[in-house]
This record gives structure tokens, C-alpha cells and sequence, in this order.
């Protein structure tokens, strides 16, 4: 087919961030539930420190091209000099796209007729602050004031994330945000029984899982506490908890989890797992009784996204961004409330495998799909 819509991805997170390299390969992978004659060419411009992860992607219209991207500093002041955003503009020239996404950087208005998407994962800089550098912090919002400024559409997570930027910014009349909503494609899960998986991480029948990065307002804290309280009126509760640890060995927020831990005995009751392979991890979310999203923020939650496509139920805080992602399909806490939770999982029923909780797969996936395509029209 001659002409088919040809979009060009920009793959340069950092490789730490789990979270925005999982949304943007679900990204290219969703296209697969495209009818072909819908399909586009995918042209990948990516990060070589991210190769591993391109090279896993399987897509019939792909192209895969390396770049080593410039640093920001260098890359805003070529712009600015050049008048031209140095980021893409010569990629969109050399593999003639349609549109380009995610733009995270647009230091110059364009003159290119190629559609460029900026993308903003959320604004939670605006509500803790304190979970941020002062640098970081101005670093955020001088790059957002720049998108808002030469962009002329803005592709966000959620309503939730939509409404703050109206909230804390002035939006100008012509930039156009539009709601994509991540689904998580759910696929290599590893040819395990539920015996076999839960011994292999040493789990109980019963247990509860948490997949969040140990960052403090990820909230562990909360869940820890409940399952102490719990433990201390005779209920045990185990909680499989997966994520990459801090790389600072001196860490003090996870130094405050294991002294609640220390405190109160918990070694049995919570299980830390590590970052370990996504096939394991998803099976785990599979059999587990719920699974916890006690976030403190959240723009779009992953986790969440893979408890809907495996028929999971979620027990979240109740973010605004949780509910609107779950609806009346989640149970919900206040995320300092210790005692609404323990009050949760005091009462809180088996599992019943054979309930769907949510829409099918096959068709949350294909609406996704040409919610994402058309975009980049």
C-alpha cells in the first residue's frame, strides 16, 4: 500500500525511566490491532542506550534508525540559532513523515508540514514540589511554556492532566490537547502454572501485589503501615512488591520502609521482589487477589492499565486520575487514610477468576488504536 500515513517516533527516554519506555513501545505495538489499510509506517529514531528495548518491538511497517540525540542545552541553542528545531527537523525531511511524536522539546516554532505532537506525561512538579530540585523544577516548566508556546498540538494522559494544564498555565486558543488513553498490551507471558510462578518468588496463595518505582510519592509507606496494623489484630496479609530499588544504597525513603518493616516484623508479610523480567511480573498481577495503587499522583497509571487487560481488581487512592481510569470498577482510599485501608483488606472477598471487571481486551485495544492514529492525522 503507497500511502500509508508515515510517523516518526522519538525514542530517547532515560533508560530508567520503566514508565515512559513501556507507554511509548505499547505505543507502536497498539498499532498492531489496526486493520492493515489503517496501519502506518513507523520510522523509530532512537536513543542506542534504548536498543534493546526497540529491537524487541514487532510491527510489519517499522523502521529503525539510531541517533545520538544532542544534549538539551545544545540542542535549544542551535535551534534558537538555526531557527529550526534541531530535534526532528532533519529527520522529518530525510524520511519525508507525516507527523512526529512524542515531542518533548520545541525550543522554535516549525515550518515544517509534518504534524509535530508534543507529549507532557503530567504536572506533578505543581502539586509536590518538594519531591523535585529547584532546578528540576524550573527545567519543567520552561520546557512546558515552550511547547505551549510553538506547539500546536499537545497529546496528554488523562482529563485529569488536561484540566491542570488549564490550571496552572495559560493555554493558548490555537494549541489543540487532545486525550490519549494507555492501554497495556499484554503478551510473553512465561508458560508457568500459578504454583510454579509463586514459588519461584516464594508467595503465598493469597497475596496482594504492588508494581510501583520507590520514589516517595509512589506512597508504599501507607500499604506497609496497614499490613502492620493488620498484622497486629491477627490478620496476615502478604504483599508481592516489584520495582527497581534506588540506585543511592542510602536511600531514605526506602531506609523509612524498612524500618516499619524492622519495626514491625514484616519480612514474611512484605516481599520485595526487584525489577524483574515484565513476563514474570504480569503473571504475578494475573493470580494476585488485587492489586494495590496507593500513588500520591499519578498522570496515567500503568500499573492500573495492566490490572484492566488482565481482569484484575485495583484497590487505588483516590486520585481523580485513579477513578476516572477505573470508574465504579475500583475501590478506593484516601492515601494518608491507614485505617481505610486496613479496613479494605480486613474485609476484602477472594478473587472470582471467571469475572471480567472491565471491557474486553480485544476491544480496548483496537479503540485504543485508532484513538492513538488518529492524532498524527
Amino acid at each position: 500500500m503507497e500511502n500509508r500515513l508515515k510517523v516518526g517516533i522519538l525514542f530517547n527516554f532515560n533508560p530508567k525511566w520503566t514508565g515512559g519506555i513501556i507507554y511509548l513501545l505499547n505505543a507502536i505495538r497498539i498499532l498492531n490491532f489496526l486493520d492493515d489499510k489503517d496501519k502506518p509506517t513507523v520510522v523509530v529514531l532512537y536513543n542506542p542506550s534504548l536498543k534493546k528495548y526497540v529491537d524487541e518491538i514487532d510491527y510489519p511497517y517499522l523502521e529503525l534508525v539510531s541517533h545520538e540525540f544532542p544534549s538539551i542545552l545544545k540542542g535549544y541553542f542551535l535551534s534558537v540559532l538555526q531557527n529550526k528545531n534541531i530535534f526532528v527537523h532533519d529527520f522529518v525531511v530525510k524520511h519525508k513523515l507525516d507527523a512526529v511524536f512524542p515531542m518533548h522539546d520545541y525550543p522554535v516554532k516549525s515550518n515544517l508540514d509534518a504534524k509535530l505532537v508534543s507529549w507532557y506525561a503530567d504536572l506533578q512538579h505543581m502539586y509536590y514540589p518538594q519531591f523535585f530540585t529547584k532546578r528540576k523544577r524550573i527545567e519543567r516548566n520552561e520546557r512546558i511554556k515552550l511547547i505551549l508556546k510553538n506547539s500546536k498540538d499537545l497529546v496528554v494522559s488523562s482529563q485529569a492532566v488536561k484540566d491542570d494544564f488549564y490550571k496552572f498555565f495559560k493555554v493558548p486558543k490555537k494549541l489543540n490537547i487532545q486525550i490519549y488513553h494507555f492501554v497495556s498490551i499484554i503478551e510473553g507471558l512465561p508458560d508457568m502454572t500459578f504454583d510454579e510462578i509463586r514459588a519461584k518468588y516464594d508467595l503465598p496463595e493469597h497475596y496482594y501485589m504492588i508494581s510501583n518505582q520507590f520514589h516517595k510519592h509512589k506512597n508504599h509507606k501507607v500499604v506497609f503501615e496497614a499490613v502492620a496494623e493488620l498484622k497486629r489484630k491477627g490478620i496476615e496479609v502478604c504483599i508481592g512488591i516489584t520495582g527497581r530499588f534506588p540506585e543511592q544504597p542510602d536511600s531514605p525513603y526506602l531506609q523509612e520502609l524498612h524500618d516499619i518493616i524492622n519495626k514491625n516484623d514484616l519480612k514474611q508479610s512484605v516481599k520485595f521482589l526487584g525489577l524483574i523480567p515484565r513476563g514474570d511480573q504480569l503473571l504475578l498481577m494475573k493470580y494476585c487477589k488485587a492489586i494495590l495503587q496507593p500513588s500520591l499522583f499519578e498522570g496515567w497509571s500503568t500499573v492500573i492499565e495492566d490490572a484492566r487487560s488482565l481482569q484484575v481488581p485495583v484497590i487505588a487512592a483516590n486520585l481523580n486520575v485513579n477513578i476516572e481510569q477505573l470508574e465504579e470498577t475500583g475501590t478506593y482510599f484516601e492515601p494518608h487514610n491507614v485505617g481505610q485501608l486496613v479496613s479494605i483488606l480486613e474485609n476484602y472477598p477472594d478473587r472470582d477468576y471467571t469475572k471480567l471487571l472491565y471491557d474486553s481486551y480485544e476491544i480496548r485495544m483496537k479503540s485504543a488504536a485508532y484513538e492513538l492514529v488518529s492524532v498524527f492525522k
